[in-house]
């Protein structure tokens, strides 16, 4: 997986969720709360998810075939919207099952020290976590806002985990302050209240990572800077009359396909339009270093204007 899959995160939170719903799900024999129960489930999803993203991970790196010929960038895309949408819809209407059911048929907890004591280390691996995720994360966040990062990252990993981490640290909170209300209070529907809560959670997440994931899914370009970065490097070669249009798409977090026309002088010859489009391509790739695929188009810009030429492109360069 590419540094910006944010592997060591999600192998730190696989290993800390595994541990963690084993330890919740024994939890939950004990003292029979639902609260527990509800995260066990949680916590289990969660290993999955990193499962799954781990496996697109490693799909992703097949090479390009006949069937692909752009590959399997996309791979870790499909797997993301799969975490993002069954497995936490999955674990939000158990939780929400289990908490409704609790409201209808309450029963006082059993050593609920057991559960409480387990909580709070959970609530210390889950900190662990979400340390390593924002560790991570900062590697490549650079000056954007958390919102910010998780709207528009490429690489779905990272706001994955980061929202997951986020998540289980307030159904911890959630399912600690229901059995420690039960435990106060002598009434059970606090841990089913708890439950719920931890339900409407993990589908609030689901619906967030849910809306991100699919918007990668159907496709997204450069954004505003690495546009005009590539923009910028078309329109500082001489040879370059007029950049005509141009289009961006992700083929992959780490892939980014740019296709655009291009004008040159109609007195060019052949070879040399050649060897400037060789050389555009090559100060794209250092502007931009994830734009992998280049298809440029030669093309003589004629405006439909012959008083002011050069109007409608996208950028007009000044005759000098």
């Amino acid at each position: 997986m590419s540094a910006t899959g944010g592997g060591k995160a999600i192998i730190a939170a696989l290993l800390a969720n595994l541990g963690i719903a084993i330890a919740k799900f024994v939890g939950f024999l004990v003292s029979g709360s639902s609260s527990m129960l509800a995260e066990s489930v949680h916590s289990l999803a969660d290993t999955g998810n990193q499962g799954l993203l781990l496996l697109g991970g490693r799909k992703a790196r097949k090479s390009a075939d006949a069937t692909h010929p752009f590959g399997y960038g996309r791979e870790r895309y499909v797997y993301a919207f799969v975490v993002s949408i069954i497995l936490f819809s999955v674990g939000g209407v158990f939780s929400i099952y289990e908490g409704i059911d609790k409201l209808k048929n309450p029963h006082e907890l059993e050593m609920p020290i057991v559960p409480i004591i387990i909580l709070i280390v959970a609530i210390g691996l889950e900190s662990f976590s979400l340390r390593t995720a924002i560790g991570e994360s900062n590697l490549v966040r650079g000056k954007q806002s958390w919102i910010q990062f998780v709207r528009h990252a490429k690489a779905p990993e990272l706001p994955v985990v980061l929202l997951e981490d986020c998540a289980a640290l307030l159904g911890l909170a959630f399912a600690l302050a229901g059995v420690g209300l039960t435990v106060a209070t002598g009434d059970a529907n606090w841990d089913a209240i708890g439950t719920l809560a931890i339900g409407v959670l993990l589908i609030a997440v689901a619906v967030i990572l849910g809306v991100e994931t699919k918007s990668l899914l159907v496709g997204e370009g450069a954004n505003a800077d690495d546009a005009v970065r590539i923009r910028n490097a078309i329109n500082e070669h001489d040879s370059v009359e007029a950049l005509i249009h141009m289009k961006t798409l992700y083929l992959g977090p780490d892939e980014l396909l740019v296709a655009a026309k291009i004008a040159f002088s109609a007195k060019m010859r052949l070879s040399d339009v050649a060897t400037e489009i060789n050389a555009v391509e090559a100060s794209i790739r250092a502007a931009v270093p994830v734009a992998r695929v280049i298809y440029l188009e030669p093309d003589i810009y004629t405006s439909p204007n012959p008083a002011n030429p050069r109007t409608d492109a996208i950028v007009i360069k000044s005759a000098d």
